[in-house]
């Protein structure tokens, strides 16, 4: 009886493990067909207004679109970067209008709320739709319901659909500008410092800077070297000056940094082999290559199969600085001479540098600020001898005495070129005092 009993159990539990198993199966199923586009008006024009704001909010003010990007590496889907209230959003739907048959498809999305959202109510959010597979749609609309008039939906046009070769090797993507930001010496000299390197592209959320960086922002512009894109974030919503929500009523966290770094990593996807995610303030100094394209060649020769490169954040302290390259004709020029400052803070006990990162941006899927979230491959840290974050700014450990600080003149191995790009540059936005 005891062996009849036993066999009773195992064949109830195997039953019971076989209906769980077929019951999740159909519920997957049921959930990929209910986010399948669906045809519900034919014979119809595109005919909704195109956005053009970085920051759209949809109706309620609880959603707000940053742009859309075509993103086929697992299924073909519309990806879009935006911001929602973690609670209070539950359903949104793609619009998609099909141009060539007139065809108006509706799928419904997948709400994917970045877990790096710090505590504040708001967050960096995915927002993904299954596109038709007769289609390539060129925009998409968005809407809380399945139902309505597509013609008074906003249009936003789906970047990324076309493939394209790789134009550059290095972007840097710097969010947010903000606070009437006027750091301008320092300002110049990461971009000169940028391009010594071998930056040929930077990307700059700008919320809010001075008239003078503003003057500065357009001769980088108009060299080719800078992109702006707008962020006029507080407009939409209360934002933070930290990065941890304080119950203080704020919405989001440091201006949006996390939304913006995404939508850079996805805008440049198709046009740069990096993307380098830091703040103006920090450069990645290499120490045993001459410039970023020679180091990245190595390190993925070590590292087959890596997609993110992780860099150790080291400050040098605004306050503690070097008559060396004490350069008279740069002291009218608001900002930081980072040439200046060559002594950097020690490591303290167990508290971790954190880090910034250069990643290939096919193999990211999501990133926060020190880390990736979801990617494609491995991520490495890169050990200390090999570079390290140059992050001039006010020290994190107090009034430190020099004595007690490392003399590190990494930088002045770029002096020459440094002061030559930055003379040149002053002298032709003017900002240069004559001796």
């Amino acid at each position: 009886m005891m062996c009849a009993g036993k066999k009773s159990y195992f064949a109830a539990a195997v039953c019971i493990m076989t209906v769980t198993s077929m019951l999740a199966v159909s519920y997957l199923k049921l959930q990929r067909l209910s986010h399948q586009p669906k045809v519900i008006q034919e014979g119809r024009r595109c005919r909704g207004k195109i956005a053009i704001s970085t920051i759209t909010a949809l109706e309620g003010n609880k959603t707000f679109i940053i742009s859309p990007y075509f993103d086929d590496r697992e299924s073909k889907v519309t990806r879009l970067i935006g911001i929602v209230h973690h609670e209070d959003v539950k359903q949104l739907y793609c619009w998609f209008c099909c141009q060539a048959n007139g065809q108006i498809y509706v799928s419904k999305a997948k709400i994917d709320v970045h877990s790096d959202r710090f505590g504040f109510p708001y967050g960096a959010t995915d927002i993904v739709c299954l596109e038709p597979k007769n289609c390539d749609p060129t925009h998409v609309s968005i809407h809380q319901s399945p139902y309505g008039n597509i013609d008074h939906l906003l249009r936003f046009e789906i970047k990324n659909r076309k493939p394209e070769t790789s134009s550059v090797d290095f972007t840097v993507c710097i969010s947010a500008m903000f606070g009437n930001y006027n750091n301008v010496l320092q300002f110049i000299q990461s971009m000169e410092m940028y391009k010594i390197l071998g930056v040929q592209k930077v990307v700059i959320y700008k919320n809010n800077c001075s008239h003078l960086m503003e003057k500065v922002l357009k001769f980088y512009v108009e060299e080719g070297t800078v992109e702006v894109i707008p962020w006029p974030i507080n407009s939409h919503l209360r934002v933070s000056s930290s990065w941890r929500f304080m119950q203080d009523g704020t919405h989001i966290g440091y201006y949006g940094q996390i939304t913006a770094l995404n939508d850079c990593i996805y805008r440049n996807m198709e046009r740069s082999k990096f993307v380098v995610l830091n703040d103006a303030d920090e450069i990645i100094l290499p120490l045993k290559h001459p410039d970023w394209k020679t180091m990245m060649n190595s390190l993925q020769e070590e590292n087959p199969g890596a997609s993110v490169f992780l860099f150790e954040n080291h400050i040098f302290p605004e306050a503690v600085s070097s008559h060396t390259f004490n350069i008279s004709s740069w002291n009218a020029v608001p900002g930081v001479n980072i040439l200046q400052h060559v002594y950097r803070e020690p490591d303290r006990k167990n508290v971790m540098n954190p880090r910034k990162m250069i990643v290939d941006p096919r193999k990211v899927i999501q990133t926060s600020v020190h880390s990736v979230l979801r990617a494609y491959g491995k991520s490495v840290y890169v050990p200390m001898d090999v570079a390290l974050i140059y992050h001039c700014r006010k020290g994190l450990q107090g009034n430190l005495p020099r004595e007690s600080l490392i003399r590190d003149t990494t930088l002045w191995r770029y002096n020459s070129s440094l002061i030559m790009n930055v003379n040149k540059v002053l002298s032709q936005t003017m900002l240069q005092t004559q001796n």
